[in-house]
């Protein structure tokens, strides 16, 4: 597994924009905002030809142009880091015109972003054999007040995070909106983590160790069996280890869910996994539809493999959300409560 060089003092942040722009409110104030505090900071940003566009479908522009500017970016040497510009729809088309050889010959390098992003993040883990950041994308940074989460993710960037931990409470509804898109995480629910060991649930669990990778299930199970589908080749790479997978779901429901799920695992995705970390999910959190809600159709799939399973973890759309340095070797475990992360020999090869 490669590892980027982390962001320095005075470093060069490039945005790109493979999936949406911020060319709208909120959005456009929160780029502003963002670029702001980080230049505040010291750092210098540049942006790519498609992060204020929106002639795209799904996606900031062309996928043809969207492609182009990821491979330009990721192979330049004029930044030293990338963070996305947002998640969307419709990254997938975007993958078609990366260059995905350029990449790999080129000097690793940190990208950050989720959802959408997944199509980067997770095809760096696979295809690239190098590791990347599922993390916010660079919106968030602009709210009036940073929550630890988005701090967490800087020091991912920096190399200052060895460990990182879940957080109290969540967010169900934004305040973010036209008006006060620099609002900050409305908290109002207390975190509760699920913990299953197959299909039972625990009250404990032991630890796990392995090489984490994974994302967004919405862009996952649109990947197998495609060109792009190069998890076998990973499995076997990094079966000795195992494989620690986390996924989160946008806008499937709890049927999309397991329909997913069945679909990486028929592609046997799964069958080196010590153990699954699972976000909450946005669209079915709370759902339950003919007897099936976000926690059997989670266990319905996996619980076969016997190992431990987290559940409604801080990964994905409702935050705060761990920042996950995906492709990295992990320690993880469930103590009082919470998730921690602990990456072993500062993201040992």
């Amino acid at each position: 597994m490669r590892y980027p060089e982390y962001l320095k003092e005075e470093g060069v942040i490039g945005l790109v924009a493979p999936s949406f722009g911020c060319t709208f409110e909120p959005y456009k104030s929160c780029l502003d905002a963002a670029i702001k505090r980080f230049e505040g900071m010291g750092y210098k940003i540049v942006e790519g030809p498609n992060c204020r566009r929106d002639d795209g479908i799904g996606i900031s522009s062309t996928p043809e142009n969207c492609g182009k500017e990821l491979t330009d970016y990721y192979c330049s040497g004029d930044n030293d880091v990338l963070i996305s510009c947002g998640g969307g729809e419709l990254m997938c088309e975007t993958i078609d015109y990366v260059d995905f050889e350029a990449v790999k010959q080129a000097n690793p390098k940190w990208y950050m972003g989720y959802s959408d992003n997944t199509n980067f993040t997770f095809l760096l883990n696979t295809i690239c054999d190098t590791a990347s950041i599922y993390g916010p994308c660079i919106g968030a940074f602009g709210m009036h007040e940073l929550h630890p989460a988005l701090n967490d993710a800087i020091k991912a960037l920096t190399g200052a995070l060895n460990i990182v931990s879940g957080y109290d409470r969540f967010e169900l509804e934004s305040l973010k909106d036209e008006e006060h898109p620099l609002a900050p995480y409305n908290l109002t629910e207390e975190k509760e983590l699920r913990l299953f060991m197959g299909e039972n649930e625990m009250n404990r669990l032991p630890g796990f160790t392995g090489r984490i990778t994974g994302g967004c299930l919405d862009c996952l199970a649109n990947l197998v069996g495609t060109k792009y589908d190069n998890v076998d080749a990973f499995n076997e790479k990094y079966k000795d280890e195992g494989i620690v997978w986390f996924l989160e779901a946008c806008d499937l429901n709890v049927m999309s869910i397991r329909r997913a799920l069945w679909n990486l695992d028929r592609a046997g995705w799964f069958k080196y996994a010590k153990g699954f970390i699972i976000g909450r999910p946005l669209a079915a959190y709370k759902q339950e539809l003919m007897g099936l809600d976000q926690y059997n159709a989670v266990t319905g799939i996996l619980g076969k493999y016997n190992v431990p399973i987290v559940m409604d973890a801080d990964v994905g759309h409702l935050p705060p959300a761990m920042p996950i340095i995906s492709g990295a070797m992990v320690d993880v475990t469930v103590e009082g409560g919470n998730l921690s992360l602990s990456y072993v020999g500062s993201f040992s090869k």
